[in-house]
């Protein structure tokens, strides 16, 4: 069976972000450990957690003091990592540790952030996540 043209086709890797997202925002509503619900969420799993899905979410776990310090370092003034949405908060923690530290393309990783951004959060999000995101990896990578 085919799709519809107007259908529209979601990239696997997307759909990790996607779910890497909702573990990481609901551990930080809930104030509970990232580990803990990302269990839940493997047990419970329907469609199950994408292999990429649990890397992107522990890598955030491993590297969270490091990514949320250059993250901080790249706020508007006034801004604080705290007084950003929960949406953008793990999205540009998403974005900051798969630039960093996967073999993903800094640019894909940055353009994925601002996408979901766009979907799920506010109105002004997508520009303030690139605009911090693209500073993050200028000053982790001079040469992006």
């Amino acid at each position: 069976m085919t799709q519809p043209a107007s259908a529209k086709r979601v990239p696997t890797r997307t759909k990790a972000r996607k779910r890497a997202l909702d573990i990481l925002f609901e551990a930080d509503l809930r104030g509970m450990p990232v580990h803990e619900v990302l269990a839940a969420a493997t047990e419970q799993a329907e469609p199950p957690v994408r292999d990429y899905t649990t890397d992107l979410v522990l890598g955030v776990v491993e590297y969270q003091p490091s990514i949320d310090a250059q993250i901080s370092a790249h706020l508007p003034s006034g801004w604080t990592l705290d007084r950003m949405p929960r949406v953008d908060r793990n999205l540009a923690r998403i974005a900051t540790f798969e630039a960093l530290h996967t073999e993903t393309e800094a640019a894909v990783a940055l353009a994925e952030c601002v996408l979901l951004a766009t979907e799920l959060s506010t109105d002004e999000s997508p520009a303030l996540l690139n605009g911090v995101l693209a500073a993050v990896l200028r000053a982790a990578k001079p040469t992006v």
